[in-house]
Parts: C-alpha cells; structure tokens; sequence
C-alpha cells in the first residue's frame, strides 16, 4: 500500500518535472526542503525512508528535540525560522544553513559562534521584497552592502538569497526580481517557493523550494511533547 506522504512525494515531484519543463531546466537542479514545523516523527521518519534528504526547521528548541531522536547520516539540516542572538550558537552547532540571515548584529553572532565551535555552516539572506514592516529579511536595496560586510567583516558563507513574498501581492513579481539579484551577485543558491507557490517560484529560477504541508499533511496545532 502507497503512503499518503509518498503519494504526495511523487505529486510534488511531478510538479516540478512540469515546472521545470516550461522553464528548460533540469529538475535535478531544484532541492526540496521538506518543513517539519509541528510535523509528527512518525512522518519526518518516513519522508526520510522516501530518500528526502534536505530537512527545514523554524524554531530551535523543536529541531533539537527532533533531531536528536533520529539516527541518520548525509542529510541537510537548515534553519529557516526568525532566528534570535542567543541562539547562534544552538544553531551553528546544529544545522548545515541558516536561510533567515537579515541584520548585521545576528552576523556577528554567528561569527563568533562559528569560531568558538570550530565550524562553519552555510548562509542564505532573506530580502524583504514587499518592504513589509512585520516580515524580517533586508530591503532588496541593502543586499549587496550586507552580504559584502558578511563576507568581508565576519567571514560567513554566503550562499544566497531567500524571500518570501507578501500573501496579496502576484509572487511571480517578486520572484523576478529576486532572480535579478540572484544572478547579479552569481550565487548558489536561490531559495523561494513554498506549499502554495512553489511552481511559479520554479518557473522564475528558484533552486530551493519549501514544502510542509503538501508533503507531510496537517501540521499539528502544536508540536509532539
């Protein structure tokens, strides 16, 4: 009998096969992220046993607890919540990516972070295109002057750059731009797309798409004890 989470694995895939068919591009160069925001074990496990390797996680406390349960090699781990300072080094001592790299104190902090564990990990930038006052990211007019400090001042991988765009606004706007910038700077990285959105974002050069409840079903009203 086919699992839900494998049924839905092979629709996403299809998905983006499509996706990437309209844009002349290969499919092996989209990465998946499956988010396991109040997502049980049980199913973060058989995603797992379905080959997914890349694995997202928005809040700290959560992924240790997770993590630490399951025994498993070669996967990527990212960090793609707010992250606060005193946190960094949870985080670098964890995960593989950070993709909510916004304001030059957290940079610090995962400077020193990185030096006192020996380790380094990788960085993605989150741009705030819709300037929205909620949202965390920089403005898309400060990238290149935060990533140039980020490299220069505090030695951190950048590797590039992720938005998410404001819920009433035609993403398709947001995700060009963002490729614009993306390709200005020759970066590897270019992380956009999520549950509702993720086609289009393929559409427009994303590399890194996010996706929870497609995949895994119904998040939880609140995470496993």
């Amino acid at each position: 009998m086919v699992s839900q989470i494998n049924d839905n694995y092979q629709k996403i895939l299809n998905k983006i096969k499509n996706s990437c068919s309209k844009s002349n591009r290969d499919p092996k160069t989209v990465n998946l992220t499956a988010v396991c925001k109040r997502q049980p074990l049980i199913r973060v496990k058989e995603a797992l046993e379905l080959g997914i390797k890349c694995f997202g996680e928005n809040r700290v406390q959560d992924a240790q607890k997770r993590w630490s349960s399951i025994e498993v090699k070669n996967i990527n781990l990212k960090f793609i919540g707010p992250l606060q300072t005193n946190k960094s080094e949870s985080v670098v001592q964890l995960f593989d990516e950070v993709q909510s790299l916004d304001r030059i104190k957290l940079a610090m902090s995962l400077s020193n972070a990185q030096s006192k564990l020996n380790k380094k990990i990788s960085y993605v930038l989150q741009v705030n295109t819709g300037n929205e006052k909620q949202k965390s990211g920089i403005i898309a007019s400060e990238v290149d002057d935060f990533m140039h400090s980020c490299k220069t001042n505090y030695g951190l991988n950048i590797k590039g750059l992720m938005c998410i765009p404001p819920v009433n606004e035609n993403p398709a706007l947001h995700f060009a731009f963002m490729y614009k910038i993306f390709k200005k700077n020759k970066l590897d990285i270019l992380s956009m797309g999520m549950s509702n959105d993720f086609e289009t974002a393929i559409e427009f050069g994303s590399t890194d798409i996010r996706i929870g409840s497609e995949l895994f079903g119904k998040r939880l009203e609140k995470e496993e004890n």
